[in-house]
Formats: structure tokens, C-alpha cells, sequence
């Protein structure tokens, strides 16, 4: 066996499945699931409709490149998003199969396992694909801690110059996962210049892009601060993202990589024999939802009537702030409260069937500290009703406590 595969841990909502052992919650309180970021507005029906039509498909195998069609509409919305040049569809675009595979596939195409101490940089809370990804590619993760003191932001400066001459790749999350940080330009250019010093390609895993609360200021994304900087080449630069939260779709698996024609080259060789070419019938449903504006409009207007109506009940209970984007409330639970984030969830769902995840299963200790301590990522992903349920039985647990 692979002996990497004995540094795994146990993923966090399987944590949470061993947490939750033996408590019965109340049968009168209908269940809350706010502990997993899968999306629960209805999938757009046109979407629906194109993956129908193509099922014909089915009946040829996929190419790993995917069609020239969604390669180009995908190419187009990267163009119009993020007012930047549309990549070269040929060279510098490729669809996955979700952002998932994309993210733990690409370090094992870039990562030289054979060079002494290769490291992966994670920001810290994160998601558990990228430490998986390092250490099945033969790289140790490095964990830089995302604090409130700072805005959540990686503190890129904290990292000892002997240790940037390690690192082969940095995941960067923006908006991220837990915090929904948004990542400025500055702190663009600082990884940018890093990256340039010492070699590293950065992967930037955007899933969360556009979900946004001012539609007038959506996220800067990688490829349009690389744009910005005068990097349009995007070298040593690869961007992730992916139509789950965005569109409703988490079961089709489908996003992309766009970037350094360089690195996609290989990742494409890579991926011939990786076998994660898109179903045909998935590549027509993307490419009708990557051409729609106008349902992702509405999906971050449902987005803002929860937060808008939750935040406050929570935030009066708990430490905690509608994000700069994504869907989670990161919520401080030790200070007000005064036991720890997975007792907290453990009680939540005991005494009142709302599950919320604990912040410290989403990170590693580093620094002489857990950055995920102390708090519970709340997911806004259930109906309204169901959302303001679950907040007022938050307040009453807090309450209580």
C-alpha cells in the first residue's frame, strides 16, 4: 500500500458523524443540516433540460480536452466575469470534473516528490483536499493560520525564507472556506512576487466566487489580479472553479482550470491517463449554465435574504459577521459560551437537531495553535425558513448556556 496513505485523517463530517454517536435529539424538533456546504436551491430547470437533451452522448466516449464548444463558453464567461482578456480556449482552459478532482489532481501533476522536503503552503482553517493532495503526491503540508486579528488573511510574511525555498504549490481559497475572506490585490502581488522568487505554482480554488452580497463589487478573482498586475501570460498561475455553488449543481461534477498554457499542457497529459474526462451530457449542461447570468443573480439574492435575516439572531449570541462572500457564518463559540466548538455542536444537536460543523475539525494545529478553535462554521445552505429555524434555536441554546 501507499504509505502516504497512513497520514490521512478521517474527513471532517466523518468527525462529525463519530461526534454525534449515540445523542438523540429532540423528535419534535425537526432536523436543521447546517454542517455541510452542499447547495439546497432548486437546480435551474433549463440546466436540467440541456443534460436531457444530451444524453445522446452517452453513447461516445468523452475526450479529456472536452468539446471545443464549452472550452470556448467557459473561456468567454472568464472574459466577461472578470473583465480580463478570454484565455486562449485551446491552450490555457480545461473543463473537470468538479473542482474537487481538479484540486487534488493538479498536485499530482506539479509536485517533483523528488526533491528533498517538498512542501505545499494551505491557508489554515482549509479544505481538507489540499493536505490529502500533498501528501499523496509526496510533499508535506505547511499550514499558514488565518486569524481574526487579521482579517482572516494569510500572513504570507510569517513564513521563514527556508521555507519558501521548499514549496513547489500554494492553494489559495478566495472567498475562502471557512472564513469567506476575499483575497486584495496587495495580497495578490505578495504571493505573486513570492511565487516568482522561488518557483512555486499557486492553485486558486474560487468555488465560491459568485456568491457575493453587493452585485455591483464581485470578488477579485486570481486571473484578473494576475491581469491587473501585468501577468497575462498567468504564469505559474492556475485558477479553479466550479458550477456547484454557483449553479445548484453539486451532483454533475463539472468546473474548470484556466491559466499558465504551460502547466495545463501537462495537467492535460496527466489527465489522459488520470480517466476523469466529462460526461458529454454534463458538458452540455455546463456549458448552458455557464451562458446564464440571470439564475446565479437569483441564487445570490436568495443567498442575501438569509444572511440579512440570520446574521443578526446569531451575531447576537455569538461572535460573527456576514462574510465578504460564500455561504458560511464563522461563528466564535469559547468566548460567549465558554465550552469548545465541538462540545457546542455536540449539545446543538442533542438538545436542539441543529448541526453545525466545529471549526477545528476545518484545521491543523500550527503555530502553537488550532485557528479553527473556538468556532463553528454555520452553512446557509437550507431553505429561509429553515435557515431562521435554526437561528432561533442557536439563540435559545446559547441562552441557556
Amino acid at each position: 500500500m501507499n504509505p502516504n496513505l497512513s497520514k490521512l485523517q478521517p474527513y471532517p463530517f466523518e468527525k462529525l458523524r463519530r461526534l454525534f454517536a449515540g445523542a438523540t435529539p429532540p423528535a419534535n424538533l425537526a432536523p436543521v443540516r447546517l454542517s455541510i456546504g452542499e447547495p439546497q436551491h432548486t437546480t435551474p430547470g433549463f440546466i436540467k433540460d440541456a443534460l436531457t437533451a444530451a444524453l445522446g452522448g452517452l453513447a461516445n466516449y468523452p475526450t479529456t480536452h472536452g468539446s471545443d464548444s464549452l472550452r470556448e463558453t467557459i473561456a468567454a464567461w472568464i472574459g466577461r466575469r472578470y473583465g480580463v482578456p478570454a484565455p486562449d480556449p485551446a491552450t490555457q482552459v480545461l473543463p473537470v470534473t468538479g473542482s474537487r478532482e481538479a484540486l487534488f489532481a493538479l498536485a499530482q501533476c506539479v509536485i517533483d516528490g523528488s526533491r528533498p522536503a517538498a512542501l505545499v503552503l494551505c491557508p489554515n482553517p482549509f479544505y481538507q483536499i489540499y493536505e490529502g493532495a500533498a501528501y499523496l503526491a509526496g510533499a508535506t503540508p505547511v499550514f499558514v493560520n488565518q486569524e481574526a486579528r487579521n482579517g482572516f488573511a494569510c500572513d504570507y510574511a510569517s513564513i521563514a525564507a527556508s521555507t519558501w525555498e521548499c514549496v513547489q504549490l500554494v492553494y489559495v481559497c478566495t472567498p475562502g472556506n471557512p472564513t469567506g475572506n476575499v483575497m486584495t490585490l496587495d495580497q495578490w502581488r505578495e504571493l505573486f512576487e513570492l511565487s516568482d522568487r522561488h518557483g512555486f505554482t499557486i492553485a486558486a480554488d474560487e468555488c465560491y466566487s459568485e456568491l457575493y452580497f453587493d452585485e455591483a463589487a464581485p470578488p477579485l478573482g486570481a486571473l484578473q489580479a494576475a491581469h491587473r498586475l501585468g501577468r497575462g501570460d498567468y504564469r505559474r498561475l492556475i485558477a479553479i472553479s466550479s458550477l456547484s455553488k454557483r449553479s445548484n449543481v453539486p451532483g454533475m461534477r463539472s468546473g474548470f482550470v484556466a491559466g499558465d498554457a504551460a502547466i495545463l499542457k501537462q495537467f492535460l497529459l496527466y489527465r489522459t491517463y488520470h480517466g476523469c474526462a466529462m460526461n458529454p451530457a454534463v458538458q452540455a449542461a455546463s456549458q448552458a449554465a455557464w451562458s446564464d447570468e440571470a439564475h446565479v443573480a437569483d441564487n445570490r439574492r436568495q443567498y442575501r435574504e438569509k444572511f440579512a435575516q440570520v446574521t443578526p439572531i446569531v451575531a447576537a449570541h455569538l461572535q460573527t459577521a456576514q462574510p465578504d462572500a460564500g455561504f458560511y457564518l464563522w461563528a466564535a463559540v469559547d468566548k460567549l459560551t465558554q465550552i469548545g466548538d465541538a462540545e457546542f455542536a455536540r449539545r446543538l444537536y442533542a438538545e436542539y437537531n441543529v448541526s453545525v460543523l466545529p471549526g477545528s475539525y476545518l484545521a491543523r494545529e500550527a503555530g502553537g495553535s488550532n485557528p479553527g478553535a473556538g468556532y463553528v462554521r454555520i452553512a446557509l445552505v437550507a431553505p429561509l425558513a429553515d435557515c431562521l429555524e435554526a437561528a432561533q434555536r442557536i439563540a435559545a441554546f446559547c441562552k441557556q448556556l
